[in-house]
């Protein structure tokens, strides 16, 4: 009898601990190999579109000839004797940058209106050092570029729905899938789309996070005003598996109690 007892009990633990790890967890990049090399994007870099706010800043060899440049807080600015000074990061007034309007052109001081919707962060920075070194305003310029409101959204069947910022511009879709509490229980892994704005169009892109194609994506890196949405499981689909998870607690707890009671019998 008291090998019956044991028995018992240990098909009962048994049968808790399966009903325990029914719940479904993600494998992401299960294809990924061991030792494999998978290559990285190493000159990824962010575009400008409409509606960014960049914040741009121009040096040179001579502080002086920069002060034009850099009205929204430049890293030199003239004292009240007269001389130039460098300004202190922690207190530079920043925050605005300068707009992308609806034509993609940003005014910049004396250089007038630039163009720089869809270049890339460097072709923006290149395109001023050569503006300034054509009009002759200085020879060595130093020009660099910042997003100031670089975010993207997350929609579906996730931990949670917004919006995200974040600083720099470099965030890849797992990053931004793990900012936004991973994929819920009816997520599909395999229908994770990316909501681009690429000139006056949209254009989708699938994806499977479960496959190391997702390397290849070009939405792998996030782009300014992404929208990511993780498409739900249908509806008859979520009720099974709600279904099967209160079936498979219930289990558990009515395993446990009875795993006590005959324990102490």
């Amino acid at each position: 009898m008291h090998n019956n007892k044991k028995l018992f009990l240990i098909g009962l633990l048994a049968v808790s601990l399966l009903s325990s790890c029914a719940s479904r967890k993600i494998v992401y990049l299960k294809d990924m190999e061991m030792g494999k090399h998978y290559p990285i994007e190493d000159k990824y870099e962010a575009v400008v579109h409409r509606d960014d706010r960049l914040s741009i800043t121009v040096s040179c060899k001579n502080p002086e000839l920069a002060i034009p440049f850099n009205i929204y807080g430049g890293n030199f600015h003239v004292g009240i004797d007269g001389n130039i000074q460098t300004s202190d990061a922690s207190t530079r007034v920043n925050e605005k940058g300068y707009r992308v309007d609806v034509d993609g052109n940003i005014d910049f001081p004396i250089l007038g209106k630039l163009h720089v919707e869809g270049l890339t962060v460097s072709q923006v920075t290149n395109l001023i050092k050569q503006q300034l070194i054509e009009g002759d305003y200085m020879k060595d310029p130093l020009v660099s570029l910042e997003f100031l409101n670089f975010k993207y959204t997350v929609l579906g069947a996730v931990g949670r729905n917004g919006s995200f910022s974040v600083d720099g511009d470099r965030v890849t879709l797992l990053e931004a899938i793990a900012n936004a509490g991973d994929i819920a229980v009816n997520g599909k892994p395999d229908r994770v789309a990316v909501i681009r704005e690429v000139g006056n169009e949209r254009v989708m892109y699938l994806h499977d996070l479960r496959s190391t194609d997702l390397f290849e994506s070009p939405c792998f890196y996030l782009q300014q005003n992404d929208i990511v949405y993780v498409e739900p499981k249908y509806r008859k689909k979520d009720n099974e598996d709600r279904g099967w998870q209160i079936g498979t607690t219930l289990l558990s707890a009515i395993t446990a109690v009875c795993s006590i009671i005959w324990a102490t019998r």
